[in-house]
């Protein structure tokens, strides 16, 4: 309890820091004083869409950059910073004209030209080796090019794509005034309805209302985003006033204690997200008795409907079963099955030869790293994955770092395991996802090769029928299913909960729209 009193005097203290800054915000001429308090896990230092995924994610969350395009909740992309585009018969010459009277957040207009210098800067950034953002995996160009005359925005690809405008609806290329002098990582400038204050790093951001906003009026004259990581600290926020809307509260009963009171709102969706963990086969997981052994021994129905709550539906594939891409066609391989995870063993001769409990292999004890992070439950499943596979003899050492942190660790592969969860359909199909496992691939941090995989893969690349790419993504979890390549935890329930203070606070499937316009203070 004296850790909990403590963190809430934490909480007042920020919220307090955010409300006096407040003050002297860049919003309307008149202020009203409506102020929004948003509390939130801080998922990347940076603000800099080049740096991470997770930066680039952030920036379209807070509302600070929006795209060319916005998802629907189907996830069709429609025109957004774009009111019109075209096409030619090949799909590689695309025209995207820019809305009139767009700006951005400093007073600058949106010109073509500023346009296609910010997704420029995106893959300048890559090529420099800047940050970890991998443009290139969703698209690849020829040229990009703007026309300040016409409004619009030409690009070449360097292969056709079914749907660019989808790709373009990805937060890496949120339109940001890349020319402008500030700092990006602190305080990139956007065309979203609120822009940055004061950008306390690891502790909160203070957004005002963008008076040039062009897309109606801005609800809120001041926004606070407060970081919390801890889930119950976050529903404890919420539940003292502290703050009014919070996202993905993960402790089933906090959960439940929101649901069952009518001083709050819970929105839930279910079904874009995957939680897994990825295999390191460029280590001592490169065997794959052990890898299959390792899937076999762990009991993924108990671990989503009791270690987490019901927070996840388990399953056996990287793509959600809710997706219709074939799921109830696959078999799984590994099933739950202890003793036939200790007969693999032992028949690959991966056996206690001392005596203390655990096997070796190559005449080392199995030691597993195990990296996970405190969001959405992913340290819940790391320790009763480690708890199950001490079952068999396998010795797991898990360590809780931070988002940033476990990325950076990914990308160098120190790592064994690494849980992490990912939206399965980033551009609203799971092309890009899938690259995580394509060997070719400078996102294969895993060092997962299979030559099918990746000739089917290529193929899916070029594929522009509909039904075709479906029956080879079926394909594609298959074989992944069949190598175990991956460690599934399952699919999990996205939420937003929020006070009867506010209206409008929805979680969407896309997860790219955490703080919008429709969140409004209630009448």
């Amino acid at each position: 309890m004296k850790l909990r009193k403590r963190v809430t005097a934490l909480i007042l203290v920020v919220v307090a820091a955010v409300s006096l800054l407040s003050g002297c915000g860049t919003g309307g001429e008149e202020s009203s004083g409506k102020t929004l308090n948003f509390g939130c896990t801080n998922f990347s230092d940076s603000l800099d869409p080049s740096a991470m995924v997770n930066a680039a994610w952030c920036v379209s969350r807070y509302s600070i950059g929006e795209g060319l395009f916005r998802f629907d909740e189907e996830m069709n992309a429609q025109p957004y910073l774009c009111d019109k585009y075209e096409v030619d018969a090949t799909k590689t010459l695309w025209k995207f004209h820019i809305k009139e009277g767009v700006k951005f957040s400093n007073g600058q207009d949106v010109t073509a030209s500023a346009a296609a210098d910010s997704i420029k800067y995106m893959y300048d950034q890559e090529a420099k080796g800047k940050g970890t953002s991998t443009p290139s995996v969703f698209m690849k160009y020829e040229s990009i090019s703007g026309d300040d005359e016409t409004g619009v925005v030409e690009i070449v690809t360097s292969k056709p794509y079914a749907d660019l405008c989808a790709v373009l609806a990805h937060p890496y290329f949120s339109i940001l005034d890349v020319n402008a002098d500030t700092d990006m990582a602190a305080n990139p400038i956007g065309t979203g309805p609120y822009a940055i204050e004061k950008y306390d790093t690891g502790v909160s951001i203070a957004m005002a209302a963008n008076k040039y906003y062009w897309n109606g009026q801005v609800p809120y004259d001041h926004v606070n985003i407060i970081f919390i990581d801890d889930s119950s600290t976050k529903a404890m926020a919420l539940k003292s006033g502290d703050v009014d809307i919070v996202e993905n509260i993960v402790t089933s009963s906090d959960l439940d204690s929101l649901k069952s009171s009518s001083d709050f709102q819970v929105s839930e969706t279910i079904g874009m997200r995957c939680g897994f963990s990825y295999i390191n086969q460029k280590g001592i997981l490169a065997d794959s008795s052990l890898r299959k052994a390792i899937l076999l021994a762990l009991d993924d129905e108990t671990m989503c409907d009791v270690t987490v709550g019901g927070m996840y539906t388990a399953g056996c594939s990287v793509l959600p079963s809710t997706l219709d891409y074939g799921y109830e066609n696959l078999k799984d391989a590994t099933p739950y099955d202890v003793q036939q995870a200790k007969k693999l063993l032992d028949d690959a001769g991966i056996v206690d030869t001392n005596g203390d409990g655990y096997r070796e292999l190559n005449g080392k004890n199995i030691n597993l790293n195990y990296l996970t992070y405190d969001s959405r439950n992913l340290t819940d499943f790391t320790e009763a994955v480690a708890a199950q596979l001490e079952a068999i003899g396998i010795k797991v050492t898990v360590k809780t770092t931070d988002a940033d942190t476990e990325w950076n660790m990914l990308v160098a592969g120190e790592y064994d395991l690494l849980a992490t969860n990912w939206m399965t359909v980033p551009v609203g199909d799971p092309y890009s996802y899938l690259d995580n496992w394509y060997s070719k691939s400078t996102a294969n941090y895993c060092g997962y090769a299979n030559d099918n995989y990746d000739r089917l893969y290529e193929q899916l690349e070029k594929e522009m029928d509909i039904k075709n790419r479906g029956e080879m993504i079926q394909q594609l979890q298959q074989i992944l299913i069949d190598d175990a390549a991956v460690l599934i935890h399952g699919y999990y329930h996205s939420n937003m909960c929020s006070s009867k203070a506010v209206t409008g606070a929805e979680i969407h499937t896309a997860d790219y729209y955490w703080i919008t316009t429709a969140i409004k203070p209630t009448k």
